[in-house]
């Protein structure tokens, strides 16, 4: 993610752009106390699912990520809630139509008069909020739908200078964190502040800027652990592992040849978690973006947590999910997916770990929904232990089946006990994936997946509040990709639903591909 892209000039300078957005940013507070007291005031939410990323992907791919928040649609359960949902094109209406019949207690019709559906019509892979600057009549238009600026607010997915113009061109605050707090979710700067904080992270070096940086920072943690084995270079700018290197020590030793070299050799042939990347354009990105080499946690029992928190604009910390990441990739950095909650073994804290880093977020003036990814392995002793790696300030892969889940059923989640309990008093877990995909599935329009839900009853069925939801469809057709969050009342309730789902979307892709090659037999 690059937080310096040209953006069409706001006509002020950077003083008075800051300053702007902190008189707009004041606005929260007072919506924030209504939101929280009154769910029948009046409010208008405007979402752009703007990514700014550092990877290739085509214009079908970044149209799934932005649909990917539509569960947000789910909001219009307040009676007197307006959304607007900008995406980069046209949403295909049965889309829309699934997440509506998704609300419960609602009638759709009249979500679907409080909804207003935006887009540029612009295939290209730029980041959406830059499309929409570019289009002032469009921003225009957007204002003209907001019924009262005082009552209204901008949700990005993450925050960059771009979402902070968009939100000052719509006179509007934003929900999330202020960009000038990027350089806190770096990898840099989270090592500094897990430090700061007391929190346990790994052995490492932050603050470097080039390749000879990264061979003195190996050097030195040798000798701090003579027997490290593989180590993680990382740029400060990532999004699900893509900014992640493997470099292997193994057997590492230096007769009559310097350390120095041998180590600058291992690094010429790091292993890249991003298909595609040179030696050469990572270190130019590392001496443009700066970054970081840690040890890799490596161990029997391995797991991937991560811990959820938001900042309220009143300033109060609230506890809100763990999760166990699935992971893969070349070296097993990628996200893929999330089972949630997080093994009880390790989640409550992980969780306190976490808290410690929402206290000082919150006393930076950060505002907003944030992660803090961990490492956990099991110890001889049979007691986990966790490393904290890295903080997200934006909205991440587990945001929205968390959020589905919880606008779904009402429920809420106990970080003391580790359990999300419905408005009913139901617990719930689910498994969630963004990446189900086989070749065979791009027979599959969302039309057919919806008919294959239905007649395999499937969908999400609000009487016992289990089921499968669906996301990321535009990504069918191109890639056979979509998403998909199996809710139960277990884990293994869940893991059975997630099971089954992918079970039946495999032999319905199959049946279509014998109807095809029979066809043209």
């Amino acid at each position: 993610m690059n937080n310096d892209l040209p953006t069409p000039s706001l006509g002020m300078t950077s003083a008075e752009a800051e300053a702007e957005f902190d008189r707009l940013q004041k606005k929260l507070v007072p919506l924030w106390q209504s939101i929280q007291t009154f769910n029948q005031d009046e409010q208008t939410i405007v979402v752009v699912p703007s990514l700014t990323i550092d990877f290739e992907c085509s214009s079908s791919e970044l149209q799934a990520y932005e649909e990917r928040f539509l569960f947000l649609l789910l909001l219009l359960r307040q009676p007197r809630a307006r959304l607007i949902y900008v995406t980069s094109q046209m949403i295909q209406p049965n889309i829309i139509d699934y997440y509506l019949d998704l609300l419960p207690g609602v009638i759709s019709s009249h979500a679907r008069k409080r909804l207003f559906l935006i887009s540029p019509f612009d295939a290209s892979t730029r980041p959406l909020s830059i499309k929409l600057l570019e289009r002032p009549r469009l921003i225009d238009h957007i204002r003209s739908l907001i019924l009262d600026v005082d009552r209204a607010h901008l949700v990005p997915y993450n925050t960059t200078t771009l979402e902070r113009d968009l939100a000052i061109r719509l006179g509007i605050p934003m929900y999330g964190a202020d960009p000038k707090f990027f350089p806190l979710g770096t990898k840099s700067g989270s090592r500094r502040i897990f430090a700061e904080e007391g929190v346990p992270y790994p052995l490492g070096v932050e603050n470097l800027s080039s390749i000879d940086d990264v061979v003195t920072a190996i050097s030195d943690m040798r000798r701090q652990k003579p027997e490290l084995r593989q180590v993680l270079v990382k740029l400060n700018e990532g999004v699900s592992g893509e900014g992640n290197a493997l470099v292997n020590l193994e057997g590492l030793t230096f007769p009559g040849t310097s350390e120095r070299d041998l180590i600058l050799d291992r690094l010429q042939s790091m292993k890249f978690e991003l298909p595609g990347v040179t030696y050469e354009s990572y270190v130019k990105k590392l001496n443009d973006r700066g970054g970081i080499v840690e040890e890799r946690i490596i161990g029997e029992e391995f797991r991937s947590p991560s811990a959820q928190l938001r900042v309220t604009p009143l300033g109060a910390v609230e506890r809100l999910s763990t999760h166990d990441q699935v992971l893969g990739g070349a070296s097993g950095q990628t996200y893929l997916g999330c089972r949630f909650p997080a093994d009880p073994g390790y989640g409550s804290s992980i969780m306190r770990e976490a808290a410690k880093v929402g206290a000082r977020l919150a006393r930076e003036g950060v505002v907003g929904r944030f992660a803090i990814d961990f490492v956990t392995v099991r110890e001889p002793s049979g007691e986990w232990k966790s490393y904290a790696i890295e903080i997200n300030l934006r909205k991440g892969g587990t945001t929205h089946p968390f959020l589905t889940l919880q606008f779904l059923t009402d429920g809420a989640y106990d970080a003391d006990k580790g359990v999300f309990t419905t408005a009913l008093g139901q617990q719930k877990c689910f498994v969630a994936s963004d990446h189900q995909d086989s070749p065979l599935y791009r027979a599959f329009t969302p039309d057919y997946l919806f008919d294959i839900v239905a007649r395999h009853n499937i969908h999400f069925d609000q009487t016992r509040q289990t089921g499968v939801v669906f996301h990321m469809m535009s990504a069918l057709g191109e890639h056979g990709r979509t998403g998909l969050t199996a809710v139960g009342n277990s884990s293994e309730e869940a893991d059975a639903m997630f099971a089954r789902a992918v079970e039946i979307l495999d032999q319905e892709a199959r049946l279509a591909l014998d109807r095809e090659t029979k066809s043209v037999s």
